[in-house]
């Protein structure tokens, strides 16, 4: 197996309101904002799939809650592509992406996570960091309300899963250093207390 790490430096970043208004004939969506909303959806199945590897694996609930919490992301996600008409590019197949990248960040995440359930803990924290960063940049790339509000959701849902996954990581007296979020994100992130993100 490559070094994750490796995997995880190729990832270049492409870029809810279940909201079904009709959208306007004049609101059109940036190439980027589509290409960011595609690359999400398969991001969150990602970690869905993921986490339920681990899940059967090592029967700990936390992968459990957390894949439920990612369902619902996949479908908060669904519900924007479904609204703007984008092509979903999401597969059904547990464990299989359009996405190359995603792919073969699946393969490796679920091979490092095979080994102990510290380092099942490990993928899931390095997923959450990832996913953050990628939302920020996501949210920026956008001045779509409502895109936007799911994109704020789903980052609130993640902040937790991350104090989730190093909190699990501190009981077995592992700290997690964070790979894509800066040092000052990550402590503000794990400073915060629990938040009602409402989706």
């Amino acid at each position: 197996m490559r070094p994750i790490m490796y995997v995880i430096a190729t990832i270049l970043i492409l870029g809810c309101n279940d909201s079904n208004d009709e959208i306007d004939p004049g609101e059109s969506l940036s190439q980027e904002e589509i290409d960011d909303l595609q690359f999400l959806k398969e991001e969150e199945k990602l970690a869905r799939d993921v986490y339920l590897f681990s899940y059967d694996l090592y029967n700990e609930q936390i992968f459990k809650n957390i894949s439920n919490s990612e369902q619902s992301h996949i479908n908060s996600a669904g519900v924007i592509l479904e609204k703007y008409d984008i092509e979903d590019l999401s597969l059904e197949e547990r464990g299989e992406f359009t996405n190359d990248i995603l792919q073969e960040l699946y393969n490796d995440l679920t091979d490092l996570a095979s080994t102990s359930l510290e380092n099942a803990l490990i993928a899931g924290a390095t997923i959450e960091d990832l996913d953050i960063n990628d939302l920020n940049n996501f949210i920026i790339n956008t001045d779509h309300e409502d895109i936007r509000d799911m994109y704020e959701k789903l980052n609130c849902g993640s902040r937790n899963h991350l104090r989730g996954f190093t909190n699990n990581l501190g009981n077995l007296g592992v700290s997690y250093d964070p790979q894509f979020l800066t040092i000052e994100e990550y402590n503000d992130i794990l400073n915060g207390s629990h938040e009602q993100c409402n989706n």
